[in-house]
């Protein structure tokens, strides 16, 4: 399973932009995960997730997600999911996830 990970700073806006294609499992997760704690630790601002070309995601992805959440809340800032596809976002409704990072869905 592979996992590719894009990433860039606005500056004007203060945020990350962070593109995960592929899957998120027990393998790529770590991937994940390092790549959003270095983006932060590199310019802190808040992430915007773009789940348009992720194809897949399990707990152990969830998890990461769950971890840099409540690691950014803690500092002020935080971590909203775009584009989620109908597959994870079941897994983030399972959870009540859904509601806390994807709020634009309910707007």
């Amino acid at each position: 399973m592979t996992l590719h990970i894009q990433k860039s700073f606005d500056h004007n806006k203060g945020l990350w932009n962070i593109a995960p294609q592929g899957e998120v499992d027990i393998s790529t997760a770590p991937v994940l995960r390092s790549c959003i704690d270095e983006a932060f630790n590199e310019e802190n601002g808040n992430i915007i997730l773009d789940f348009d070309q992720l194809r897949y995601m399990d707990s152990t992805g969830l998890g990461v997600i769950i971890g840099a959440y409540s690691r950014m809340k803690e500092k002020g800032y935080s971590i909203v999911l775009k584009n989620p596809r109908k597959n994870i976002l079941k897994l983030l409704q399972i959870t009540n996830l859904d509601r806390v990072l994807c709020a634009e869905l309910y707007e």
